[in-house]
């Protein structure tokens, strides 16, 4: 009996599949500060290091570039894009403008008693954090948080762009996480803007988030200036 072979779309899938594997392992190990910043790693190298063949890894080297994660040269592989005291300035920026606009869209939805749980929980969580000082723990729900409060916007374009921008900043952040000041505002902000939406107050949630995202851009270019990071 033969065997029967497999169609056109099977191996398109099965070929999706590893490009998403690869782009979301490469990822990690970028956010996770795993690889060094700056340095060229080659094509092949990278492939090896994902237990890849280069189809796959030069996709989700394609991605990542589309990311601002890193840099594709011709011939030279990639390097992973350092990030300035510019550019944090500017992504904050963005993220300041874009997450208020997400909270006042979320509390005019009138969200479910399960979503915000899920945001009450992200907080209670950066509480227990701190409590053990863990800020490592800490920094993971304070991104879950954001992302949550992202998401509930209902705004697919938006929570595409924040989502680029967090990633663009994490590196910096855990970085930086044990040179910042204890973040136990950042934690009554986050609860004040749950209590926002979960009134439907959209004005109150917007400037709530604002003030809590200046804040927050702030105090990181100021750290990497007193450090002297100019670039990470």
């Amino acid at each position: 009996m033969e065997s029967a072979q497999e169609s056109p779309s099977t191996r398109k899938s099965a070929r999706e599949s590893l490009s998403e594997r690869a782009y979301r392992d490469l990822k990690a190990q970028i956010l996770e500060n795993r690889l060094s910043v700056g340095r060229q790693y080659m094509e092949q190298e990278i492939a090896e290091r994902l237990d890849m063949s280069r189809t796959p890894t030069r996709e989700a080297l394609i991605r990542l570039a589309n990311e601002g994660l890193v840099e594709i040269r011709p011939r030279h592989g990639m390097r992973i894009k350092p990030i300035s005291r510019d550019d944090m300035r500017e992504i904050y920026e963005v993220l300041t403008s874009l997450e208020s606009q997400a909270a006042a869209l979320a509390a005019r939805r009138s969200l479910s008693k399960a979503e915000i749980d899920a945001m009450r929980r992200a907080v209670a969580d950066m509480d227990a954090a701190l409590k053990d000082d863990d800020l490592e723990s800490w920094a993971e729900a304070d991104e879950r948080f954001h992302r949550l409060l992202v998401e509930y916007s209902d705004n697919r374009r938006l929570i595409a762009l924040v989502g680029t921008f967090i990633d663009q900043s994490h590196r910096v952040r855990m970085i930086t996480l044990r040179m910042r000041p204890r973040p136990t505002d950042s934690n009554q902000d986050h609860r004040a803007v749950v209590e926002a939406i979960a009134r439907g107050d959209a004005d109150e949630a917007r400037r709530v988030h604002r003030t809590h995202r200046e804040k927050s851009g702030r105090m990181l270019i100021d750290l990497l200036a007193t450090h002297g990071m100019t670039e990470i």
